[in-house]
């Protein structure tokens, strides 16, 4: 066989395989981990205690060019011995809660159940 190019480099043939292994591993270790926290709320006791707020904030991802933005949500609540824990919500739910409300906060692990004035 003569001396020459016998297709391509050893990196690129290894570039082809390595990148999907890595997408796929990716994609396979959030879909894990989402189950893992899951299960881990839903083995958690469902807790109603005193609240207030104290921060809201958002977090705004994505958009560019032709693709839409979107918005998480997040409150802190504090507890009367002064610990506090920060929640995501829904938007329609972060709405209704304004800082400085005093309630009684539900939740389960950290997914966020209600919020009653």
């Amino acid at each position: 066989m003569p001396m020459g190019f016998d297709g391509p480099p050893l990196i690129f043939k290894a570039m082809f395989v390595l990148i999907p292994l890595i997408i796929i591993g990716m994609i396979v270790f959030s879909v894990i981990n989402g189950i893992n926290i899951w299960a881990r709320n839903n083995s958690s006791p469902v807790l109603r205690r005193d609240a207030t707020v104290v921060t809201k904030r958002t977090k705004v991802w994505g958009g560019s060019e032709n693709s839409s933005a979107s918005t998480s949500y997040f409150v802190t609540f504090e507890f009367d011995d002064q610990s506090r824990l920060e929640l995501q919500l829904s938007g329609s739910e972060y709405g209704l809660i304004a800082e400085g409300d005093r309630g009684t906060l539900t939740n389960q692990g950290t997914r966020f159940n209600a919020f009653q004035r």
